[in-house]
């Protein structure tokens, strides 16, 4: 069988996420190219190499640059922070590795730009991870929007909220630097929710938004929380947060329909409550990824006396991506669509076709991110720049 020789940048949270997909998808699903999991590159040499062990890399390195162009590289997994994105993903892409690079794709729609122009340029299979497409619940409500179950789509309502730095002495990540991230929670969590609505409903043409930030300086990392206290003027154990802390963005679809899509990480108790609402003509869709393994569906059309939402278990061998797991009733949990990833884009190298989302859906829902930024500070309406 083919071999697809894998390097990783990265090894955090989504490499640990990303090495057991690599590793376990060929266990599940028939693929006609096994990934290797062959070098895993970071900075820190020491976590680096527990990383490695733990989950079966070939070698580890310091230095991506000599990675990303070795011979036998075939695959460069992308799983740093968003500032590093473009530089690693174009090098790579240079080189005629196929990228599958984590979201949100970039800082801003330029670093995107440059990013699509090289994997184009290249011939390559770009991937861009907003890997909750690929739960089957969200495939079966492409399926039944497709089939016209919901008819004319009138609504998308979305939600993607957090907790995580309600505690105004968290420290201060580069989640919440923009230099690092380019912005907070609205391109982190919006992404998400701005590609759904894309995959769902159809292109956003235009967008008002607000933006809010709730703590201004947090401690740095490795500084006694005891002795800050937020907004005090913490000196030199405190930095200034640069990204907002939530946005609230409405939108106009190309095809007529509204939306509306609430990021934050203030919301107490919604640990990941990623969710949509769709309504149509003739129905409604409703999923939460909180219970990813459900969705709730309304027929206009079902008989009076029994009318009203019910839940759909999307667990059975007909749904998306579950035939090759489980029983019927056997749940699935997050990691799986990071499976369901890597299956199909190791099918689009061995194929020859694409995947998506790619560089040029993060490129579109990046000009939908950047054009709420600025409706947010002029606090007009502003149209979504054409790709």
């Amino acid at each position: 069988m083919r071999k697809l020789n894998v390097a990783i940048i990265g090894h955090n949270f989504m490499g640990k996420a990303h090495a057991h997909a690599w590793r376990n998808a060929p266990r599940f699903f028939e693929l006609d190219a096994e990934p290797v999991l062959k070098v895993a590159v970071g900075r820190n040499q020491e976590t680096l190499k527990a990383y490695a062990d733990n989950w079966g890399w070939e070698e580890t390195a310091a230095d991506w640059r000599e990675v990303v162009t070795r011979d036998d590289i075939d695959v460069v997994d992308v799983s740093v922070p968003t500032d590093l994105h473009a530089e690693i993903a174009v090098m790579a892409a240079e080189a005629g590795k196929h990228v599958f690079c984590e979201k949100p794709i970039a800082l801003g729609s330029g670093q995107a730009r440059a990013m699509l122009a090289a994997a184009q340029s290249a011939g390559i299979v770009h991937y861009l991870n907003h890997n909750y497409r690929r739960t089957p619940a969200v495939m079966l409500a492409k399926q039944l929007i497709d089939e016209g179950f919901v008819g004319r789509i009138f609504h998308w309502r979305g939600a993607y909220l957090q907790d995580w730095i309600v505690d105004p002495d968290f420290p201060l990540t580069w989640h919440l630097q923009r230099e690092h991230a380019g912005a907070g929670p609205h391109f982190d969590l919006g992404s998400h929710n701005v590609d759904l609505a894309r995959f769902l409903v159809g292109e956003i043409t235009s967008v008002s938004a607000m933006t809010a930030q709730f703590v201004s300086e947090r401690p740095l990392p490795g500084a006694d929380a005891a002795t800050f206290s937020a907004g005090s003027g913490g000196g030199t154990e405190a930095g200034p947060v640069t990204v907002e802390d939530a946005a609230f963005v409405t939108a106009q679809f190309e095809n007529g329909a509204l939306g509306s899509i609430d990021t934050s990480r203030f919301a107490p108790g919604r640990k990941n409550h990623h969710a949509f609402e769709i309504y149509g003509s003739d129905g409604s869709i409703v999923f939460d990824l909180e219970r990813m393994n459900e969705l709730q569906v309304y027929s206009r059309h079902d008989p009076a006396h029994v009318q009203g939402f019910r839940t759909v278990l999307a667990t059975e061998g007909i749904h998306p991506y579950v035939a090759a797991w489980w029983p019927p009733g056997h749940v699935i949990g997050y990691e799986h669509a990071f499976h369901h990833a890597v299956v199909d884009f190791v099918r689009a190298i061995t194929d020859g076709t694409e995947v998506r989302p790619n560089f040029e859906d993060g490129l579109r829902e990046t000009l939908v991110l950047e054009a709420a930024l600025k409706s947010a500070a002029s606090g007009a309406r502003v149209e979504v720049e054409a790709v």
